[in-house]
């Protein structure tokens, strides 16, 4: 029986989903890559092994970033230009969350709010950081945008990755006191008050046109009478490790090939851990339009930067600010080895053949997708 994936889901279940509810043309398009990925669809290449003649068929990766087949060679790639600019400090892991009240908002104008929460949450730090009694200086931070929980339902979230430290006017640099960097309390009074600040502005602006006016104020003075979450932990380890572990976050998708237990072409059994009992690991069953709807409410608006510096972590001005930084804590250059080696690899020698596993797999032509008029591609000599 072959593995349960998020293709074969797409395959069965998207045409009753489309039946049963609007999908829009972006969810369309992903939904088309996902089915599409590494089939004929896409084209490929054939291949032969030169030592016992083999054919193989290789077909393309459709390298959306939705899809659960194309992001970890995008993450690792992600991470390796990322080390040079890690600089050998305690890190902290903060998560500035969304209220589960906004989610009907999210779901009208989601690129308005995700772009809202980025702005809100760099602002919160950066005050914090300045501010003379805390570091006095300018922050940097990475965030990424995450859109959902163990179980598929909306729940938007930003996990940011911050130097414990500042850098200051004069280009030295103000570490963090301890492990502690700021009061999350605080944070969350700051964060919420600004987010609120910022959604009124915004529908005072018009940039809200889809929501109810009535609704607007009283939705704000609610988020005003709750609490807020924002979670910090520092990263004891390694510093090299830093990046990896951000790099578990900047191209993690909703849902992963490896959480499917079993799919029987109605239902699908999915593995999720269950924070409210100790993260214990546990599963449950949807039927496969509800796995695909759960799924759409996290395709990101088209463009949209889910990965953003800030900061002296700006790309902007990171080239010029990490060696300041550096010679401030007397830390050695940014290796560059990495660049090296990649001007200076070896050139593709083939894949090694699964059959007699002593060949190589060497192209030998370069199949076209099918087109619609006639139904398929002929191979063209490589």
């Amino acid at each position: 029986m072959a593995k349960p994936s998020l293709q074969a889901v797409v395959h069965a279940c998207l045409a009753d989903l489309a039946a049963a509810q609007p999908i829009s043309p972006r969810q369309w398009q992903v939904c088309h890559h996902i089915g599409a990925c590494r089939t004929e669809a896409l084209g490929g290449l054939l291949l032969e092994c030169d030592g016992c003649g083999e054919p193989a068929l290789l077909y393309y990766a459709c390298r959306d970033r939705h899809c659960p087949r194309c992001q970890r060679l995008a993450s690792l790639a992600w991470c390796a230009r990322q080390r040079a600019a890690v600089l050998p400090v305690t890190y902290h892991h903060v998560v500035f969350t969304l209220p589960d009240v906004l989610n009907g908002w999210v779901e009208v104008h989601p690129k308005e709010l995700y772009e809202l929460l980025f702005e809100t949450v760099w602002a919160t730090l950066s005050t914090f950081g300045a501010d003379p009694r805390r570091l006095d200086g300018q922050l940097g931070m990475t965030a990424v945008l995450h859109t959902w929980g163990e179980t598929l339902v909306r729940h938007v979230h930003l996990h940011c990755l911050v130097p414990g430290g500042a850098r200051g006017a004069d280009g030295s640099w103000h570490p963090a006191k301890s492990t502690y960097l700021f009061p999350v309390r605080a944070l969350a009074r700051h964060f919420r008050g600004g987010f609120v600040s910022r959604l009124r502005h915004a529908a005072q602006a018009g940039r809200l046109e889809r929501l109810d006016p009535a609704e607007i104020d009283q939705m704000l003075d609610a988020l005003m009478a709750r609490d807020w979450v924002v979670y910090s932990k520092p990263c004891l380890t390694h510093t090299e490790t830093v990046v990896d572990y951000l790099g578990r976050y900047s191209h993690r998708i909703a849902l992963s090939d490896a959480r499917l237990v079993d799919f029987d072409g109605e239902s699908v059994t999915l593995r999720y851990k269950d924070y409210r009992d100790g993260a214990r690991g546990k599963v449950m069953r949807l039927s496969g339009e509800e796995l695909l709807r759960r799924f759409l409410l996290h395709v990101l608006p088209k463009g949209f930067m889910r990965v953003r510096h800030y900061g002296f972590l700006a790309n902007r001005c990171r080239a010029r600010r990490l060696p300041e930084i550096r010679a401030a804590l007397a830390a050695p250059p940014a290796a560059t080895a990495q660049a090296e080696e990649a001007g200076e690899r070896a050139p593709f020698d083939g894949y090694p053949c699964p059959t007699c596993r002593t060949g190589r797999l060497r192209v030998i032509a370069r199949l076209s997708p099918p087109r619609r008029d006639r139904g398929g591609g002929a191979p063209l000599r490589a």
